[in-house]
């Protein structure tokens, strides 16, 4: 990869989800359905036709009502999901926290969870016990590492994952509304963190339902509905257009810049 390559290239992408019309009261009716193939399935288009190219650095807002596919789109780039049609390129390392609490197991401390989830990221041990105390300090829990997850808030659980994604600088970073349940000191300290990031050529994907930290923070945004790309431009431009708008918008009138 050179500087000058696309970090994010997404071609044609469409995802398509194939949903029963029948409502089986018991497996045992799903079965006979089944084997009889009079199963009915419905097609319903998640992401549909997005053309997207990310570079080095950049910092990419998305926003969207609920259900545009904003969420869909970061579990394509982050390799969770693949797409039903067309391409999706991702060139270096990836670090996503794409759900509050994924990979940790409730039952575990935040100290077990902390080696879990950096160990399925791909990280080794020694190279964990370097980055431990960074970790733990920038979290904030403090003494309730020790304590099972279960006993965490929203906010512990956000601030102890964000921190095990970002103890390491990723090509890509995704963060799917992680933000949202922080106390503001420390979302002031994790904006901080992510230009930093850019600084150093990290590529930030940021879905967010705020318009205020889009605009403050972010480079350019992707405005997604109904699966479809209605705009790609500038902050200002595209959440003028997107909180202004009263009603669903609709594919006639996409902004595409």
């Amino acid at each position: 990869m050179t500087l000058n390559d696309p970090v994010i290239e997404l071609r044609d992408l469409g995802l398509c989800y194939r949903l029963a019309k029948q409502r089986p009261g018991s497996f045992k009716e799903y079965m006979i359905h089944m084997v009889r193939g009079s199963l009915i399935y419905e097609e319903l288009w998640a992401l549909d036709d997005i053309q997207v190219t990310v570079q080095r650095g950049e910092l990419v807002g998305v926003v969207g009502r609920n259900g545009a596919g904003k969420s869909t789109m970061s579990k394509v780039i982050a390799g969770v999901l693949e797409p039903s049609r067309g391409t999706c390129v991702v060139r270096g390392t990836t670090s996503a926290i794409l759900e509050l609490g994924t990979g940790f197991d409730p039952e575990l401390t935040g100290l077990e969870n902390l080696y879990l989830n950096a160990l399925l990221r791909g990280h080794r041990r020694k190279e964990i016990d370097t980055k431990l105390d960074e970790i733990v300090a920038f979290s904030g829990i403090g003494d309730f590492i020790h304590s099972p997850v279960r006993n965490y808030s929203t906010g512990m659980m956000a601030r102890l994952g964000f921190s095990i994604a970002t103890a390491w600088i990723p090509d890509v970073l995704i963060l799917d509304e992680v933000l949202a349940v922080g106390d503001t000191r420390f979302v002031a300290r994790c904006h901080e963190r992510l230009h930093e990031f850019r600084a150093a050529g990290t590529t930030i994907i940021l879905v967010s339902h705020s318009p205020t930290e889009i605009i403050e923070h972010c480079t350019r945004c992707l405005w997604l509905d109904e699966g479809k790309l209605c705009a790609d431009g500038d902050p200002k431009d595209i959440l003028a257009a997107y909180v202004g708008r009263d009603e669903e918008p609709k594919p006639e009138s996409r902004i595409l810049s």
